[in-house]
């Protein structure tokens, strides 16, 4: 089952060039300035000015039919000559180091030159590849074909001290719309659970996914071929869904979603103070509602969310198909106020797991909550959505409501009360006075 890597289109120097050859105004600048001057009838002047280039670059420009890149004169003859076809193939495979190539030349090349000589003949090179990268065209897709997908981490101080949050990112490639979700960690259970909440928030999902190399969707066998992961795998089949992975080393095959991990770190974290993971979540989501969905985007200068009216209908919609991973467990750290979220409904868990990272599964119609292998609640699934359930022993005042002579006899062994920690005994008033009503009582639907 090996997979295909996805096409992208990228300005490449024309075969016959010359290694000193550099792009003067690369492809897509030189289709802006045509652009500004046919649609809008900008001057050339205007047209000068806003996009900083030379006037005569800009007349040079309208005066081509098709873009062509600069040329500069050859090269002089030197010690490398003989070696030119050799660089040329090998420069790319040591990311264009001169000290490599100089060190391979004298080791079994019998090159008597300098290392100087390497690096002038090197760095033309080395240009050429990032005038191309520059010049990546950008890789429009209409409505409903395409998201791209990665995950961004930052480190959040939180109550219970610094913690890694991991950041799921699925962008809609037409009108760029995204969808962000907080996460403990980036496994399978976590992915795949991400994608699903993506999913719904958009009522739809694109025919492809574009993703970077992770191993959550793909990994080299004994043989060396690149394979999708079975589970991965079975789980876009079970939606329909096309994926495809970007090529090593060009990340810009997937930058409408790298913008938008950049995005959520630049415009959304900056000043906030978070209490834990759930916090974040409430917060982000809030975020994506009224700022990120309702700005004017700078690529398609148009709203996010009005341009998505006219995607939405040409998503792939969901028929009602339930989630891929009913019976998976999920992966979360419990909140302050003990819960945990799961299936957007929140259930207690013993508050001295507060900040610890617990696994949650639904079997049946319950759902069971672990700690290190070790059961330590379970519930009757909640109906509905934006629902929370908690067990009156899972408070702080618990303990204070236990016999004096049955608090006594409490063991390491006795489960849900290892590690247990001293609490000073208070009246059940005082508790539900700091932590509401709910400590005392269970909160039903």
């Amino acid at each position: 089952m090996e997979l295909d890597e996805t096409r992208e289109t990228t300005i490449m120097p024309p075969q016959g060039h010359h290694l000193g050859e550099v792009c003067m105004v690369d492809q897509e600048r030189w289709a802006e300035i045509r652009r500004l001057r046919v649609v809008e009838r900008s001057s050339i002047s205007e047209i000068a000015r806003q996009l900083d280039v030379d006037r005569k670059t800009v007349r040079r420009s309208l005066r081509q039919t098709t873009w062509q890149p600069y040329r500069r004169a050859a090269k002089t003859e030197t010690l490398l000559t003989a070696h030119a076809e050799f660089m040329r193939g090998r420069a790319p495979e040591v990311q264009y180091s001169a000290r490599i190539l100089y060190q391979e030349l004298r080791a079994s090349r019998a090159y008597t030159g300098s290392y100087e000589t390497v690096k002038r003949f090197v760095a033309p090179l080395r240009e050429v590849q990032l005038q191309a990268d520059r010049a990546l065209v950008r890789f429009e897709t209409p409505p409903g074909q395409q998201s791209q997908i990665d995950w961004g981490q930052v480190t959040v101080p939180f109550r219970t001290g610094r913690t890694v949050v991991h950041i799921f990112v699925l962008t809609l490639g037409f009108s760029r719309r995204g969808f962000y979700h907080a996460c403990a960690d980036e496994r399978m259970t976590q992915f795949l659970e991400a994608h699903e909440r993506a999913f719904a928030h958009f009522g739809g999902h694109t025919r492809e996914h574009l993703y970077d190399r992770p191993r959550t969707v793909c990994y080299r066998d004994d043989t060396g071929r690149r394979i999708w992961n079975p589970t991965f795998k079975a789980f876009a089949d079970y939606w329909g869904v096309e994926p495809r992975v970007c090529r090593p080393y060009r990340a810009q095959t997937k930058g409408k979603v790298e913008s938008g991990v950049k995005y959520v770190k630049r415009n959304f974290l900056p000043g906030r103070t978070f209490v834990d993971l759930v916090d974040f979540q409430t917060q982000l989501d809030e975020w994506t509602a009224t700022i990120a969905d309702r700005r004017v985007h700078g690529t398609t200068h148009e709203v996010p969310l009005a341009r998505f009216e006219r995607e939405r209908e040409h998503l792939v919609p969901l028929a009602g198909q339930r989630s891929f991973q009913q019976e998976a467990r999920v992966s979360r750290i419990v909140a302050e106020d003990y819960l945990v979220s799961f299936e957007t409904n929140r259930y207690s868990v013993p508050f001295r797991f507060i900040g610890q990272r617990v696994e949650v599964q639904r079997r049946g119609d319950t759902v069971h909550i672990v700690h290190r292998g070790q059961e330590i609640a379970t519930h009757a699934v909640l109906p509905g959505q934006h629902q929370f359930r908690i067990l009156p022993e899972h408070g702080p005042g618990a303990i204070a409501r236990l016999p004096r002579q049955r608090r006594s006899t409490l063991s390491e062994s006795t489960p849900c009360a290892a590690a247990l920690p001293e609490v000073e005994i208070r009246d059940l008033a005082w508790y539900e006075a700091v932590c509401g009503s709910a400590v005392a009582q269970e909160v039903h639907p």
